[in-house]
């Protein structure tokens, strides 16, 4: 071939490298390519990917070292971001929604300013407005007006020296009479005493079923300690859900009240020595085991277990609440006796 030839012979073409995909993992980003995420950043500059581009078999590791090494800081890094993760995820199920700054929370009803979350208490009596018997019921319930009384004791009993033989056949019940310390009253202890012994040695007490005998005592431990006692020390012992004094059976005694034994009850319309006798009646029958009772024949004599200091009709003391008691339009006569028949 002649050198003219030569001359004008097209060179050669020699292949040209091709240009990369522009989403292929395995390449290599120039220069004018706009930057991208590596596909595997963890495979891409490790031993595995050094050991495929020089056609050897990558090594393998085992273990928790190979682990380590394989993945260097990362190793504590993801475990830390996942406990991380998991207290946000905790912190936010148990307080809501994050609240940001200059964010007010919405209002939640009964809480706030001036709001309270404490219940609503139990009543004590029935709403007046839902019962329209209740003022009525109230102005039997009050206590009298009348003579001073003790309004607080000194919380100790003292018992009032004394004995008798006994009154009645049957079951026998030894009783004392005690007062508490700072008590005072007309007549004086001893005669507290006289009105309990006369009131249980009568005929048309507990001694005339025949089924009951009663003998006082001033020592050793009676069966029954009839105590009187200030209003607030009864108030303490027999409690006051029912805002209205009354007296009580409380572990073997019978708690009198200080306030009604001086100015007794409305029902008995001002007659303080037959209250006297009903309330030891009253509260002597807890001690034999006698419930409370309500008015059963319209006109007729209350029993001695109805709770005649708050009145003698029974719709009265259901507008109170008290227990046993229905409703039902029946009003009785006070009466001081469990047996009011018999002769004496």
């Amino acid at each position: 071939m002649t050198r003219q030839a030569q001359q004008h012979r097209a060179p050669a073409r020699v292949p040209q490298p091709r240009a990369p995909e522009r989403h292929d993992p395995r390449a290599r980003r120039t220069s004018g390519e706009p930057l991208r995420a590596s596909w595997d950043p963890l495979s891409e500059h490790g031993p595995r990917a050094r050991s495929a581009r020089q056609g050897r078999r990558p090594p393998r590791r085992r273990g928790f070292i190979g682990f380590l090494r394989d993945y260097g800081w990362r190793a504590y890094a993801l475990p830390v971001l996942a406990v991380l993760t998991a207290l946000a995820v905790f912190n936010t199920s148990r307080g809501g929604a994050p609240v940001t700054a200059g964010e007010q929370p919405a209002p939640v009803a009964g809480v706030g300013p001036g709001a309270t979350t404490t219940p609503e208490p139990t009543p004590l009596v029935p709403n007046p407005e839902a019962n329209p018997k209740f003022n009525e019921a109230k102005v039997g319930a009050e206590l009298p007006a009348g003579g001073p009384f003790t309004e607080q004791g000194g919380a100790s009993w003292a018992v009032v020296p004394g004995a008798s033989e006994q009154v009645g056949a049957g079951q026998v019940f030894t009783y004392s009479v005690e007062i508490e310390a700072g008590v005072q009253l007309p007549g004086g202890p001893e005669g507290f005493a006289r009105t309990v012994d006369a009131t249980l040695n009568n005929p048309k007490s507990w001694a005339g079923s025949g089924k009951y005998a009663f003998k006082r005592v001033d020592s050793g431990t009676p069966r029954i300690r009839i105590s009187l006692a200030s209003q607030l020390t009864t108030r303490a012992i027999c409690g006051f859900r029912i805002p209205f004094d009354a007296s009580c059976w409380r572990e073997g005694r019978t708690v009198l009240n200080a306030a009604r034994w001086e100015r007794g009850a409305v029902a008995f319309q001002g007659n303080v020595v037959a209250y006297q006798q009903y309330v030891v009646n009253h509260e002597v029958g807890h001690a034999l085991g006698f419930g409370h009772k309500a008015c059963a024949e319209n006109g007729g004599l209350a029993p001695i277990m109805m709770q005649q200091t708050w009145g003698v009709a029974n719709d009265y003391l259901a507008a109170l609440g008290t227990d046993n008691v229905a409703a039902n339009g029946l009003t009785c006569t006070a009466n001081p006796w469990p047996y009011p028949t018999q002769a004496g």
